[in-house]
């Protein structure tokens, strides 16, 4: 009876430990989304990257699935009304109205300077 016991309660966490990991590793590569009200502003870092600056200092990078010429001169709108950003949705260009489609978030780690 003991044995059986334990076995359940070693079940249980490792049933536990299991979960955690799944709500922790996409975080580890980014979320899938990020809240478009919490974005305090964007800097693009160059036609394929762009920068997302959360409201406490959190940045996000988001490598784009193409090369988005005139971004950096332009600037962009998300497309849609969610509150919501999320990778695999459209970005347009204001001026040339290029529809781009962004990539994965992850957390952004700023470059060593020398």
């Amino acid at each position: 009876m003991r044995i059986s016991i334990v076995a359940a309660a070693a079940a249980i966490l490792m049933a536990g430990a299991a979960q955690a990991g799944a709500e922790t590793a996409p975080m580890a590569s980014g979320p899938a989304c990020i809240q478009s009200e919490l974005v305090d502003h964007t800097h693009t870092v160059n036609p394929k990257t762009v920068l997302f600056y959360m409201r406490g200092g959190k940045v996000w990078q988001n490598d784009l699935q193409a090369s988005c010429n005139g971004l950096a001169f332009h600037g962009f709108s998300v497309i849609g009304h969610n509150s919501e950003i999320c990778g695999g949705q459209g970005i347009t260009v204001l001026e040339t109205h290029q529809v781009c489609q962004l990539g994965k978030f992850t957390a952004y780690v700023p470059p060593v300077k020398n």
